[in-house]
């Protein structure tokens, strides 16, 4: 009896805890409870609901996997897939509920929570669906905001788009979904206005709370900010989403998700330009937790431009790391194999990058050293396109033309585009491949007349063969082209031109019948603006005016004749010394030897020693000093204020005739020798 009074005093206390949310109080009473009896089913089960409300999911899922006899699936199924689905064992937790027959509405919530954390978006939609058919309680506006999540994930990823679902966008986590559904289909100003809404409605909703500050508002605004950042990025304004997403970042929410995106996306504005800033901003990507809040990929794309930022910093080990643990997580993707090849080519390894695409690799498996064999080409056919692209850019780097048109011609899918015609004749004709590139044009032409007859890219290619074919002297090939292209329109007067200058080096009689089709002189007349046309930009000849020309015979008839402008003479250069008071050298253009006051060159003139004598004395210093052997000299030019007059002498020789000194002239050869090319 007393045993009993006990039980229920617990259970009461039980209860009173429960109600009030203190869980850890309640925890200790069904310990109590479990001591008497450890298997009590409903013991077990309000401890495992206390434990969850505390956040100890692991002891909570230990509990239920070591009282598993007695905790069946239907009873606690909701609980245990709850508890792997905080731990993150997604796979796990969609078992756990794909084990359950019956399922109530709250694991039918946690069942679409699962669904869309494991990318399943459209399984989720009907779900949630379903969901707000069927159920009437206060949770239907949290459902919507989930169903809107889930169509805006269907926009982004899948670029699949459900029918109008009607739902409203009263909240602005409604309005924000509404807008990322624009931007998956491309609507980025639409999205913009959504956004600014979303942005309203969220400080209207805290506005009316005084409690919450500014800072809290503005953390809660970040992913709204952080989303225009985005959108203002697609629309190609990078300095005004640059400069919202550093707000953000100040604002260092507790998201690591949104951080990580965030930091990313700063990351590929700055591409290889600032590159101590991307440094920075990939230590926030690296944060904890981060994979469990991305998609599959957006942490894709993390890695990716973590690795092509190692390569820009030339940081070569890291972005091999990176690469080849992105191959291990993503083997299809063929994106690590790409980086790599850029990394050698960087390294100046262009044949080691066409190798690693295109040859043979081997492999070896973690258990035993058996290795194998496998064509990266053949394990990806979906981007074999991309891929072939990227070894014949690499082959056209190294010079290797015809390696490069090759790879081109194995591609199928693109052997009948026009840019893949118009690149393979290029490089054809540029290695004098005049052969190959006719037959490229024959192939895509011949492949248009069986799909597409008579369309404009068939009637394009026609012609750009026959004009081809002509350039290159082949008139006889051309000559079908031309005949089909005038069957088309036998209107075409530049096609019967070009069909009959190819018939009259091949075939002159029928040149001669084709010519009867030419139309006549005056047919040909087209109205044209004869004096616009010379008047505009590119006109090299302009015919004179009939007005000009009568005015000018008028002026001839009145003996006016032509006015020729005058030239100016240039006045020649005089010497610096030239004075004009002095008479000019009648004999100075008679060479100097024939000049009558030529005596001839004074030789044995010795010059005055030089360092000999006492320490510090010099020859040269008396004769400088002694003002009685210097020779007065005429002034080049008279001192101001002074009036000279120079009588003129046959001994004075004009400075045309001056010759400099033996001195002068040696000294000039020896700078000549030292002008040489070994400098010393």
């Amino acid at each position: 009896m007393a045993s009993c009074v006990w039980l229920t005093q617990l259970w009461t206390e039980v209860n009173r805890y429960g109600q009030a949310s203190d869980y850890s109080r309640a925890l200790k009473s069904l310990n109590k409870i479990l001591q008497d009896d450890k298997d009590d089913i409903i013991a077990l089960h309000c401890k495992v609901v206390c434990l969850v409300h505390n956040g100890n999911f692991k002891e909570a899922l230990n509990v239920i996997n070591t009282h598993s006899k007695v905790l069946s699936s239907d009873v606690i199924a909701f609980e245990k897939a709850y508890c792997e689905y905080r731990l993150n064992r997604i796979e796990t937790a969609l078992k756990t509920i794909e084990s359950v027959d019956q399922r109530t509405n709250k694991l039918k919530e946690l069942y679409a929570q699962v669904l869309y954390r494991l990318e399943r978006y459209k399984d989720c939609l009907m779900v949630y669906r379903d969901l707000i058919r069927n159920s009437e309680d206060d949770y239907e506006e949290e459902r919507k905001t989930n169903l809107s999540a889930v169509v805006a994930a269907l926009s982004t990823w899948e670029n699949s788009y459900p029918q109008d679902l009607g739902l409203p966008e009263t909240s602005y986590e409604l309005c924000y979904n509404a807008a990322c559904t624009l931007i998956g289909e491309g609507k980025l100003p639409q999205a913009m206005s959504k956004l600014q809404k979303a942005e309203e409605l969220c400080r209207q909703s805290f506005s009316e709370d005084t409690d919450i500050s500014d800072e809290e508002i503005d953390a809660e605004l970040a992913i709204i900010h952080a989303q225009m950042a985005y959108v203002m990025q697609l629309q190609g304004r990078n300095d005004d989403a640059l400069q919202l997403y550093n707000q953000v970042i100040k604002l260092k929410p507790s998201d690591v998700g949104l951080l990580s995106v965030t930091a990313n996306n700063i990351i590929t504005l700055n591409k290889d330009q600032n590159v101590f800033d991307s440094k920075k901003k990939v230590k926030l990507t690296n944060a904890e937790g981060v994979e469990h809040k991305l998609t599959h990929r957006q942490l894709q794309a993390v890695e990716v431009n973590k690795a092509l930022l190692a390569m820009h910093t030339n940081q070569a080990d890291q972005c091999r790391k990176l690469t080849s643990g992105m191959q291990k997580q993503n083997p299809k993707t063929p994106l690590p194999v790409l980086i790599q090849a850029a990394q050698m080519c960087r390294e100046k390894q262009h044949t080691k990058a066409i190798q690693l695409l295109e040859e043979t690799h081997l492999t070896e498996t973690e258990h035993t050293k058996l290795k194998r064999d496998w064509d990266f080409l053949e394990q990806h056919p979906e981007n074999a396109v991309d891929l072939k692209m990227t070894i014949a850019q690499l082959y056209l780097v190294q010079g290797h033309v015809t390696k490069a048109c090759d790879i081109l011609r194995s591609i199928d899918e693109k052997s009948n585009k026009l840019g893949m015609v118009s690149a393979l004749v290029t490089m054809y004709s540029h290695e004098e491949d005049i052969d190959s590139a006719i037959e490229i044009f024959c192939q895509a032409i011949q492949w248009y007349q069986e799909h597409q007859p008579n369309s404009p890219a068939h009637l394009l290619l026609v012609r750009e063969a026959a004009n081809f074919k002509l350039k290159y002297g082949r008139q006889k090939e051309a000559i079908s082209d031309l005949e089909q292209l005038w069957r088309q329109n036998s209107e075409d007067v530049r096609t019967l031109a070009q069909l009959i200058s190819a018939y009259s080096l091949v075939d002159s009689e029928k040149a001669k019948i084709l010519s009867k089709h030419l139309p006549s002189l005056e047919a040909m007349s087209f109205k044209i603006d004869v004096d616009a046309l010379e008047n505009s930009h590119g006109a090299t000849y302009i015919r004179k005016k009939t007005g000009k020309v009568a005015s000018e015979n008028q002026q001839k008839e009145h003996g006016q004749g032509d006015t020729k402008k005058k030239k100016k003479k240039k006045r020649g250069k005089l010497p610096k010394n030239y004075d004009p008071k002095v008479p000019p050298d009648p004999e100075r253009w008679i060479p100097m030897r024939e000049r009558s006051y030529y005596r001839g060159r004074k030789k044995g003139k010795k010059k005055e020693p030089i360092g000999k004598g006492t320490q510090g004395a010099t020859s040269s210093g008396a004769s400088e000093l002694d003002a009685s052997k210097t020779v007065n000299s005429p002034p080049t030019s008279p001192r101001p204020g002074t009036a000279t007059t120079m009588v003129p002498s046959s001994n004075i020789v004009p400075p045309r005739q001056q010759k400099p000194s033996a001195a002068s002239k040696k000294k000039q050869q020896q700078k000549k020798k030292k002008g040489g090319k070994g400098g010393w």
